[in-house]
């Protein structure tokens, strides 16, 4: 997983990249907010982002503000990384749009724990947002007929949207995910190939279900 790291102290930053990189994540290291914000507004930004709270030009808050007002279908998830501990302070970073935060000094497990979490969330909304663009793609490529369709009582051809009349496969094949194999129905055959004897034994129509034996009465 690709995390970025906002940190402007130098030896904390290195402590969590160190911590990072050995869990075999990819780390993209910042020193200060603005240089953070323009990470994450890149279209190959990292899925992870671990944010300081205090930092210079931009702080952690700040940036969260922003990158939250971004229009992405899969957003960063966002730590916060503070020596703030009281309970509204901490509210107002996932008010804001954090999703979880990590109190410094770190440790080590409790940092890979919850950025484990992050990664876990990320693969979901990757599938989820996987899925909705399947279903997009699926509703764009069906078409329905619906409503009142205006066809000729004689030669059946149907009236478009721009009068014109069209033959019925031509206006279904338009309209719905339908195609057509042309034949000959056997009334047709016969009317077009009258000498042909395999449409003698072609039925015209579906049989009927057989009679049912009538009971024979009593005996004269």
């Amino acid at each position: 997983m690709r995390i970025l790291i906002a940190e402007d102290d130098a030896t904390s930053r290195l402590m969590l990249a160190s911590v990072l990189r050995k869990a075999g994540h990819e780390v993209l290291e910042t020193a200060d907010g603005a240089e953070a914000w323009a990470e994450l507004q890149r279209p190959e930004a990292p899925k992870i982002a671990i944010l300081d709270w205090m930092m210079p030009a931009m702080d952690g808050l700040e940036v969260v503000r922003r990158v939250r007002e971004l229009q992405t279908d899969r957003p960063p998830y966002i730590l916060m990384l503070t020596t703030r501990t009281e309970k509204a302070e901490i509210v107002a970073g996932l008010t804001a749009g954090a999703n979880d935060y990590v109190a410094k000094p770190f440790d080590a497990a409790e940092l890979q724990a919850r950025v484990d979490v992050g990664r876990r969330m990320i693969e979901m909304q990757d599938a989820l947002a996987g899925t909705i663009e399947e279903l997009r793609h699926a509703l764009a490529e069906i078409k329905t007929l619906r409503g009142i369709v205006p066809i000729c009582a004689g030669c059946k051809k149907i009236r478009d949207d721009q009068g014109y009349w069209n033959q019925v496969e031509v206006y279904v094949e338009d309209h719905t995910e339908a195609q057509f194999s042309h034949g000959l129905c056997p009334e047709c055959s016969r009317r077009l190939y009258p000498g042909l004897p395999c449409t003698e034994h072609t039925p015209d129509t579906k049989p009927s279900s057989p009679e049912q034996p009538q009971p024979e009465g009593p005996p004269q």
